[in-house]
Protein backbone atom coordinates (compact mmCIF):
# COMPACT_ATOMS: atom_id res chain seq x y z
CA UNK A 1 0.00 0.00 0.00
CA UNK A 2 1.28 3.45 -0.90
CA UNK A 3 0.71 6.25 1.62
CA UNK A 4 0.76 9.74 0.11
CA UNK A 5 2.22 12.42 2.37
CA UNK A 6 2.17 16.19 2.22
CA UNK A 7 5.48 17.49 0.83
CA UNK A 8 5.72 20.30 3.39
CA UNK A 9 4.25 18.93 6.65
CA UNK A 10 4.83 15.21 5.92
CA UNK A 11 1.32 14.47 7.23
CA UNK A 12 -0.39 11.36 5.87
CA UNK A 13 -2.99 12.48 3.34
CA UNK A 14 -4.43 9.36 1.67
CA UNK A 15 -3.49 5.93 0.34
CA UNK A 16 -3.67 4.15 -2.99
CA UNK A 17 -7.02 2.50 -2.17
CA UNK A 18 -8.67 5.42 -3.99
CA UNK A 19 -8.68 6.35 -7.68
CA UNK A 20 -5.97 9.01 -8.03
CA UNK A 21 -5.76 10.59 -11.50
CA UNK A 22 -2.97 13.12 -12.17
CA UNK A 23 -4.23 16.54 -13.22
CA UNK A 24 -2.45 19.26 -15.23
CA UNK A 25 0.46 17.07 -16.29
CA UNK A 26 1.20 15.85 -12.77
CA UNK A 27 0.97 19.26 -11.10
CA UNK A 28 -1.49 17.86 -8.59
CA UNK A 29 -3.50 14.74 -7.80
CA UNK A 30 -7.26 14.46 -7.58
CA UNK A 31 -8.52 11.82 -5.17
CA UNK A 32 -11.95 10.33 -5.88
CA UNK A 33 -13.97 9.71 -2.72
CA UNK A 34 -17.58 9.28 -1.69
CA UNK A 35 -19.96 10.00 1.16
CA UNK A 36 -20.34 7.10 3.58
CA UNK A 37 -22.33 6.42 6.72
CA UNK A 38 -20.87 4.33 9.54
CA UNK A 39 -22.11 3.11 12.88
CA UNK A 40 -19.73 3.96 15.70
CA UNK A 41 -19.86 2.55 19.19
CA UNK A 42 -21.73 -0.58 18.15
CA UNK A 43 -20.01 -3.52 19.85
CA UNK A 44 -20.63 -6.99 18.47
CA UNK A 45 -21.68 -9.66 20.98
CA UNK A 46 -18.81 -11.89 19.85
CA UNK A 47 -16.33 -9.24 21.03
CA UNK A 48 -17.90 -8.90 24.49
CA UNK A 49 -17.40 -12.54 25.44
CA UNK A 50 -19.76 -14.67 27.45
CA UNK A 51 -23.52 -14.72 27.05
CA UNK A 52 -24.67 -11.14 26.51
CA UNK A 53 -28.27 -11.95 27.51
CA UNK A 54 -27.13 -13.20 30.94
CA UNK A 55 -25.16 -10.01 31.52
CA UNK A 56 -28.15 -7.68 31.48
CA UNK A 57 -30.69 -6.07 29.18
CA UNK A 58 -29.71 -6.03 25.52
CA UNK A 59 -28.15 -2.77 24.38
CA UNK A 60 -27.21 -1.60 27.87
CA UNK A 61 -23.93 0.29 27.70
CA UNK A 62 -23.44 -0.32 24.00
CA UNK A 63 -25.15 2.66 22.42
CA UNK A 64 -24.24 3.34 18.81
CA UNK A 65 -24.34 6.45 16.68
CA UNK A 66 -24.33 6.87 12.92
CA UNK A 67 -21.65 9.14 11.47
CA UNK A 68 -21.78 10.38 7.88
CA UNK A 69 -18.84 11.93 6.05
CA UNK A 70 -16.38 11.68 3.19
CA UNK A 71 -14.61 8.32 3.25
CA UNK A 72 -11.10 9.70 2.74
CA UNK A 73 -11.55 12.11 5.66
CA UNK A 74 -12.92 9.40 7.95
CA UNK A 75 -10.41 6.68 6.93
CA UNK A 76 -7.32 8.85 7.34
CA UNK A 77 -8.42 11.00 10.31
CA UNK A 78 -8.12 14.22 8.31
CA UNK A 79 -9.36 17.50 9.76
CA UNK A 80 -11.86 19.59 7.83
CA UNK A 81 -10.97 23.25 7.40
CA UNK A 82 -12.89 26.33 6.41
CA UNK A 83 -11.44 29.41 4.78
CA UNK A 84 -12.74 32.72 3.58
CA UNK A 85 -11.80 33.43 -0.02
CA UNK A 86 -9.07 35.86 1.05
CA UNK A 87 -7.66 33.52 3.71
CA UNK A 88 -7.55 30.64 1.21
CA UNK A 89 -5.72 32.77 -1.37
CA UNK A 90 -3.10 33.71 1.23
CA UNK A 91 -2.76 30.11 2.42
CA UNK A 92 -2.38 28.64 -1.08
CA UNK A 93 0.10 31.36 -2.10
CA UNK A 94 2.31 30.55 0.92
CA UNK A 95 1.91 26.81 0.32
CA UNK A 96 2.91 27.11 -3.35
CA UNK A 97 5.95 29.18 -2.36
CA UNK A 98 7.00 26.48 0.14
CA UNK A 99 6.39 23.76 -2.45
CA UNK A 100 8.54 25.59 -5.00
CA UNK A 101 11.35 25.84 -2.42
CA UNK A 102 11.16 22.09 -1.69
CA UNK A 103 11.21 21.29 -5.41
CA UNK A 104 14.25 23.53 -5.94
CA UNK A 105 16.09 21.57 -3.23
CA UNK A 106 14.92 18.05 -4.07
CA UNK A 107 13.76 17.92 -7.72
CA UNK A 108 14.99 20.99 -9.65
CA UNK A 109 13.80 19.54 -12.98
CA UNK A 110 10.18 19.83 -11.77
CA UNK A 111 10.31 23.53 -10.83
CA UNK A 112 9.62 24.90 -14.33
CA UNK A 113 6.62 22.59 -15.05
CA UNK A 114 5.29 23.32 -11.55
CA UNK A 115 5.47 27.09 -12.03
CA UNK A 116 3.93 26.85 -15.53
CA UNK A 117 1.04 24.75 -14.23
CA UNK A 118 0.55 26.95 -11.17
CA UNK A 119 0.23 30.05 -13.36
CA UNK A 120 -2.63 28.51 -15.38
Amino acid sequence: MIIYRDLISHDEMFSDIYKIPEIAGGLYLEVESKMVSRTEGNIEDSLIGGNASAEGPEGEGTESTAVTGVDIVMNHCLQETSFTKEAYKKYIKDYMKSTKGKLEDQRPERVKPFMTGAAE
